[in-house]
């Protein structure tokens, strides 16, 4: 993963595609975020278009979103991006377009076209099937601890290629310990019990001799064997920050949950 945490900044550019509805007034649809560097295009849109049909949207809008939806990467790919934000700002009709583009910069464009699409848009919560219950740490921790009915912040919509389960969750992440590869404020994906090795994985985990909410934090797991037995380290990525250095023979911590990813 080395290579996927440094990122360069540069420019994109981005539009939100829009509809008018019969009632609802303009609905944002999804996100076309530009690179104009690589002339390609990162699309990201609602899920649940069928939520829209008859009567907030006719037929025909529903039948030209579903053919957007299909067509939207492919074009930009055989005309390359900037041609065909160009045709898609002439040939949109009134009720179907694309807002103007705006400037936006970019250190990696998937995160940016999440964050973008979490901003702008808000499609329909199908619980564990397109979004994810939101905790604060302290909640999911006695969530996983005391098996409590915790009540979510909100649901959040992850990405499409995210095999979603009533497992897991998220939650915002403070603090500079691990990054670049998790910034500082990040919305990150979490699933409770970590299956098989820990070593190598990023993980939530709770320090219980602080009382405050510094007690928990995401570390990546080492565990080695030495002379005197097995000792377990939590790392962190930014290494100017400390790691915890544990006894793996003391209760002085617990593994809550496994990081998946970075949402936004």
């Amino acid at each position: 993963m080395a290579a996927a945490d440094t990122f360069e900044t540069r420019a994109g550019k981005y539009s939100i595609l829009q509809v008018d509805t019969a009632g609802h007034g303009t609905v944002n649809l999804g996100i076309l975020l530009e690179d104009p560097q690589a002339d390609s295009l990162h699309v990201r849109l609602r899920r649940d278009l069928e939520s829209l049909a008859p009567p907030t949207l006719d037929l025909e809008h529903l039948s030209v979103l579903s053919y957007l939806a299909d067509d939207l990467t492919r074009k930009a790919r055989e005309m390359g991006a900037e041609r065909w934000f160009q045709y898609l700002e002439t040939n949109l009709s009134n009720s179907i377009r694309i807002t103007d583009r705006e400037d936006v910069l970019v250190s990696d464009f998937d995160r940016a076209l999440d964050r973008l699409y979490l901003k702008n848009v808000q499609s329909n919560v199908l619980q564990f099937q397109t979004h994810l219950p939101r905790y604060s740490l302290r909640a999911a921790a006695g969530k996983f601890l005391e098996n409590r009915e915790i009540q979510e912040e909100g649901w959040i919509e992850a990405p499409e290629d995210l095999r979603l389960g009533p497992e897991m969750f998220v939650a915002e992440i403070a603090g500079h310990s691990m990054e670049p590869r998790i910034p500082d404020g990040s919305l990150c994906v979490f699933r409770y019990g970590v299956v098989g090795s820990r070593t190598g994985r990023l993980v939530l985990a709770e320090q219980r001799e602080d009382t405050g909410d510094n007690r928990y934090a995401v570390k990546r797991y080492r565990s080695d064997r030495t002379e005197a037995g097995k000792s377990i380290t939590l790392e962190s990525l930014n290494r100017d920050y400390p790691d915890w250095l544990l006894n793996a023979d003391e209760e002085k911590y617990r593994i809550l949950a496994e990081f998946i990813r970075v949402l936004a």
